[in-house]
C-alpha cells in the first residue's frame, strides 16, 4: 500500500516541478502516523498531479536531496523514517493556554520601535497613527532551526510599560501584557491562511522563496473591548499543522 499525497491545483505562471516538490513535501511531513512510508510510482504521480513523468521527477530529485526520501531501483520510493512530523498550531479555550504554547521556543528579540500603523490594520487602531512593533523570530530549542517569526503591534500606550528585556529573556508577549504589564485581557480572536513565503519570511526561516507557511493574525483585547495587541505569526508550513479542539457543552 502506497502514501496517496494531497491533492493540489497548481498556478501556471510557476515552475510545476517546484510547485509539486512543495506541495509533496508539506502531504509527507503532515502525514498521520499510521500512513504508509512508501509513495506510489513516479508516473502514478505525475497522473495525480496533472504533470509530465519529467516534472514528477525534477520534484522527486529535489525531496531527495533534501533528505525526506529515498529511491531504490525496481523497489520503489520510501519516505525517510525520522522525517520530522508537523506539529500541530493548537487553539485552545484560555489565556493561561495560549502563554503556555507560546513559551515552547527559544525567542530573539530582532528588534523594536515606533512605525506607522499599515493600512489594513487602521481599524484596530482608531485615531493612532503609529504603534509600537515587536519582531521576533522563534527556534526549536532541540534542533535551533527557526520555526516561527512574529510582529506584535502594540499600542503605543501600552508599548511604553513594556521592558524589552522581558522579551529578550523568551517571555511570551501574551504573558507580558497580562502579568509585567497588567493587561486584563478579555480576549483573544485568532486568524489562520495558508500563504506563500515572501523574502523576509523565506530569509529568517530558512526556507525557499515561496515555500508554503501558515499565517496567523491574532487580536488581543482589554476588558474595555479596545485592540492592545495585533500579532502576525509567520510558522514555517513544513513544521506546523493548525487543530482546532470544539467541545459539546451540554446541561
Amino acid at each position: 500500500m502506497a502514501f496517496v499525497p494531497d491533492p493540489v491545483e497548481l498556478n501556471r505562471k510557476l515552475p510545476l516541478w517546484y510547485q509539486v516538490s512543495q506541495s509533496l513535501r508539506a502531504s509527507i511531513l503532515g502525514r498521520p502516523p499510521q500512513a504508509p512510508d512508501r509513495l506510489p510510482p513516479e508516473d502514478q504521480l505525475a497522473r495525480h498531479y496533472g504533470v509530465s513523468v519529467l516534472t514528477m521527477r525534477q520534484a522527486l530529485k529535489e525531496l531527495e536531496t533534501e533528505g525526506l526520501i529515498t529511491r531504490h531501483r525496481r523497489r520503489g520510493t520510501f519516505i525517510e523514517p525520522d522525517v520530522r512530523r508537523a506539529r500541530p498550531v493548537r487553539l485552545l479555550g484560555s489565556v493561561d493556554a495560549i502563554v503556555a504554547q507560546q513559551s515552547g521556543e527559544h525567542t530573539t528579540l530582532l528588534g523594536h520601535g515606533s512605525e506607522p500603523v499599515p493600512a489594513e490594520l487602521a481599524e484596530h487602531f482608531p485615531g493612532r497613527r503609529e504603534a509600537t512593533a515587536y519582531r521576533r523570530l522563534r527556534r526549536d530549542r532541540e534542533s535551533g532551526e527557526p520555526v516561527n517569526w512574529a510582529v506584535n503591534l502594540i499600542r503605543s500606550d501600552v508599548a511604553a510599560r513594556i521592558d524589552p528585556e522581558d522579551l529578550a529573556r523568551g517571555l511570551p508577549m501574551t504573558k507580558v501584557l497580562r502579568d509585567r504589564v497588567g493587561v486584563r485581557i478579555s480576549r483573544i480572536t485568532d486568524t489562520v491562511e495558508a500563504r506563500l513565503a515572501d523574502p523576509e519570511t523565506a530569509r529568517l526561516l530558512e526556507v525557499p522563496l515561496l515555500s508554503p507557511i501558515l499565517y496567523y493574525t491574532g487580536l488581543t483585547y482589554d476588558e474595555d473591548g479596545a485592540v492592545v495587541d495585533v500579532v502576525r505569526i509567520h510558522y514555517r508550513g513544513d513544521r506546523f499543522a493548525f487543530s482546532v479542539t470544539l467541545e459539546n457543552v451540554t446541561d
